[in-house]
Parts: structure tokens; sequence; C-alpha cells
């Protein structure tokens, strides 16, 4: 019995494997049907195509790399910020040493 289930499911998981290439257009083509309108479903469509032109990655990729950057850059300006007071509360002590 388990031996069946396995042959089943790679026998299912060979034919479902081609037919996720043709399911992309599908959003469009479900938003084109409810909407009656090609512009709400053309426009996600076209901005992903063109996000992936300009930057080589999908639009969440491309928002997720821009997140990490500004985290990683705000992360660098406290470190300096600190390495800054730091500085002066050593200099300051210093200054009033002598």
């Amino acid at each position: 019995m388990k031996l069946k289930k396995i042959y089943l499911l790679v026998l299912i998981s060979m034919f479902l494997t081609g037919c996720i290439q043709s399911t992309a257009l599908l959003g469009p083509g479900v938003t084109i049907a409810t909407a009656g309108n090609i512009m709400p479903a053309g426009f996600p469509y076209g901005a992903n195509s063109a996000i992936k032109n300009e930057t080589g990655k999908d639009a969440f990729t491309h928002l997720k790399d821009a997140v990490e950057e500004e985290q990683d850059n705000q992360k660098l300006e406290k470190k300096i910020k600190n390495l800054t007071q730091n500085t002066i509360q050593r200099i300051k002590k210093k200054l009033l040493i002598n």
C-alpha cells in the first residue's frame, strides 16, 4: 500500500511540473475575467517585467534586498554615531584632566 502511494506521488509530480510554467498568466487572466478591464491585470505584469529587466531580480527579491540594504545603512550610521560620541567623551575627559 505504501509503495502505491509513493508511485502515485511520483506520477502526479511528473505531470504537474509542466503546469507551473503555464500558470504564470493565470492571475492576470482571472483579473481580466473578474474586472472586465485589461488595465488592472496588465499593470502588475508590466511593472514586474520592467523591474526584472532593470535589476535582473523579481519584484519581491528586489524589495527584500532594498530593505536589507537600508537596514545595513542604518546600522552603519548608528555605529558611526556611537564611535563619534565615544571619541568626543574621551577627548573631553582628557581636556578636563589636564
